[in-house]
């Protein structure tokens, strides 16, 4: 008998480890790298993390350090690399717990002070920009970032084992900018490999290019929104590619109201009934998560599917139930706001003009998450009864 509860967020580990299997058996030889930034995508890093790495990848990913650094505390001890870096990051925890880091130029001398103070070389990946114009070194400022990281390297303070980039359109194909990026990038290579660094990696492919560029995975592939079962492209389910989605929202129906013909809803009062009808409440809005402009978005009560209607609060959202209903039997029912046995995410990431990507990834940790073990449904171990620490 499950405990009780009023909203949670189930996670899949069957689903974690039935993805990475899949990209794993897709890729090879080349090896995936489990990115479980932003708490696993709002899955939850560590419990991600684990499953990911039991199912076989050889490597995590990490945006910031302080999440590698949280990782390690709670027992990961597998290659890890953590590329987002500001002049407070404590670079000196990060080299001492053993984490590869990204370099994109000015962290190098910041990186080589924190070697030089813990008496331990540093492991670098050296970051490019190839066209998304975000983080990542310009290619005409290459030659003096290698210059720089070999005299730190030939100190001992650090050792150069990556190059990476990452690409800007992958989940459009048929742009043109991700063949130039991919040009730019095996330029960059040879560039690194003729200045005398002995690479470890090489990595570019994000999800959609895993999906859809088998020239982009080299030895290394960086495996995120599809970790999660979520795919990258409009047209495309994830069952096309063998993915299926880990997370499920789920509250219960709070309450139940008969009301008249032209009742507002929710602030603006920018929905009213069209007649007499039953509206549900919702006990999850934006505080939880949820786009407070998705109106339109589904929820599955009893297997039908019915539209939010009216803005979404912070605590709360609204479902017209219709007029022939029992109100006794919904209220208290399990309103699934999307996953399993509901709408996928995506039609909620639609409804916002958002992307799906956002919409898990913005779950708040109001909601608690739920882990599963073995079949949908079948068992339940929350994170509390099982930290890992």
């Amino acid at each position: 008998m499950s405990a009780p509860w009023e909203r949670r967020a189930l996670v899949d580990l069957s689903a974690i480890r039935n993805n990475v299997r899949q990209v794993t058996d897709l890729v090879a030889p080349a090896k995936v790298m489990a990115v479980v930034k932003a708490d696993g995508y709002g899955h939850g890093a560590y419990r991600v993390a684990r499953a990911a790495l039991e199912a076989g990848v050889s490597w995590i990913g990490c945006a910031h350090v302080t999440e590698a650094l949280a990782l390690r505390a709670k027992g990961i001890d597998a290659p890890l690399l953590a590329w987002l870096h500001t002049a407070d990051t404590p670079f000196d925890q990060a080299v001492d717990a053993n984490i590869d880091l990204g370099v994109s130029g000015w962290e190098l001398e910041h990186i080589a002070a924190a070697a030089r103070k813990m008496e331990t070389p540093a492991r670098i990946h050296l970051k490019l920009d190839t066209g998304l114009g975000r983080n990542g070194a310009m290619l005409d400022t290459l030659p003096t970032l290698l210059e720089q990281a070999m005299t730190y390297q030939n100190e001992g303070l650090l050792r150069v084992v990556g190059i990476f980039s990452h690409l800007a359109v992958a989940d459009e194909p048929q742009r043109h900018e991700t063949d130039e990026q991919l040009a730019a990038f095996d330029a960059a290579i040879t560039q690194v490999e003729q200045a005398g660094f002995d690479l470890e990696v090489r990595h570019i492919a994000n999800t959609p290019a895993i999906l859809s560029r088998p020239d982009s995975h080299h030895d290394l592939v960086r495996l995120g929104l599809g970790l999660y079962g979520l795919s990258p492209f409009q047209d495309e389910e994830p069952s096309n590619f063998g993915l299926r989605p880990a997370m499920t929202l789920e509250t219960r129906v709070a309450n139940v109201k008969k009301v008249q013909k032209d009742q507002g809803v929710s602030y603006g009062l920018n929905y009213r009934t069209t007649g007499e009808t039953y509206l549900g409440l919702i006990p999850l809005g934006y505080a939880d998560g949820l786009p407070r402009i998705a109106t339109g978005a589904p929820v599955n009560i009893h297997g039908i599917t019915y539209p939010v209607r009216g803005r979404i609060a912070m605590d709360q959202c609204v479902v017209d139930l219709g007029p022939d209903i029992d109100p006794e039997h919904f209220l208290g029912a399990t309103a699934r706001v999307f996953g399993e046995s509901a709408a996928p995410v995506t039609e909620w990431a639609n409804a916002a003009g958002t992307i799906n990507y956002e919409v898990v990834t913005r779950i708040s940790p109001r909601v608690p998450r739920i882990y599963l073990e073995g079949s949908w449904g079948e068992s339940y171990l929350d994170e509390e009864e099982d930290t890992g620490a």
